[in-house]
């Protein structure tokens, strides 16, 4: 499992939960009012709209909320984000991608800037990094959804690329242009996803020891609680030992 992944897991674990999830929810409703003010403000009609409420909901974001968001851009109040990609290495190497939305470019690229040079890290020109990513459409489901054999019928059908299961749920992935023609298709095979996003998944992963990884899941926490920064995507791998030190 990559970075990005195993830093959530130990972060929820470590109990920051309430200033997460306030945080989670203010990017949401975020994500949610770009999306109503670059398309239509009905989901049916805006698939990124449709993806960023899927999100919300699969995070128990309160309706209000949700609603609250989307009126924001139908009111015309909503400040202008625009979206923002950084990439950069942190300890060891390590490739990193930051996505932001963001209504001034200086301030966000001097915050980012800051973070990694703090953690000894190197903030780099655009595609600096991203050429070993692939950007694809994630879909992930509970356990719950079926067994290994089902949703991998089901993915194959709905024209899916991989399908990687686990103990705790099923990640679906395809081309980053059929993310919603893949995600419906899954829908009417499995029901609705638990979320549904593009991500940036890295295409060989770099292995680290505990003192590399807690430097990088510093820089990956400090990134994630800047208010403008949306994703935050590694390629470093982290093996079962360390991980457990990590837990502790």
């Amino acid at each position: 499992m990559a970075g990005h992944s195993q830093f959530k897991n130990i972060m929820h674990r470590k109990g920051r939960q309430d200033a997460v999830r306030s945080k989670m929810f203010s990017k949401l409703a975020r994500e949610i009012t770009v999306a109503a003010k670059t398309g239509m403000p009905d989901p049916d009609m805006n698939p990124r709209l449709r993806l960023a409420i899927q999100n919300a909901k699969a995070q128990s974001m309160p309706k209000d909320n949700i609603e609250r968001a989307i009126k924001k851009a139908a009111g015309g109040d909503a400040e202008n984000y625009d979206e923002v990609r950084y990439e950069g290495y942190g300890t060891g190497g390590v490739a990193i991608i930051v996505e932001a939305l963001t209504d001034n470019r200086n301030r966000t690229a001097s915050n980012v800037r800051s973070i990694f040079t703090k953690a000894g890290g190197a903030l780099g020109e655009t595609g600096s990094v991203s050429f070993s990513f692939d950007h694809v459409g994630e879909i992930v489901y509970k356990v719950e959804a079926g067994d290994a054999d089902t949703v991998m019928e089901a993915a194959i059908e709905a024209g899916a690329d991989d399908v990687e299961s686990d103990e705790e749920s099923h990640t679906i992935y395809c081309a980053f242009e059929a993310i919603n023609e893949v995600s419906k298709a899954l829908e009417d095979a499995l029901g609705e996803a638990e979320s549904v996003k593009a991500i940036w998944k890295p295409q060989n992963t770099i292995p680290v020891d505990e003192e590399k990884a807690t430097s990088l899941m510093r820089l990956i926490e400090n990134l994630e609680d800047d208010d403008d920064v949306q994703n935050v995507y590694s390629n470093f791998e982290v093996d079962d030992e360390t991980m457990a030190k990590l837990s502790a």
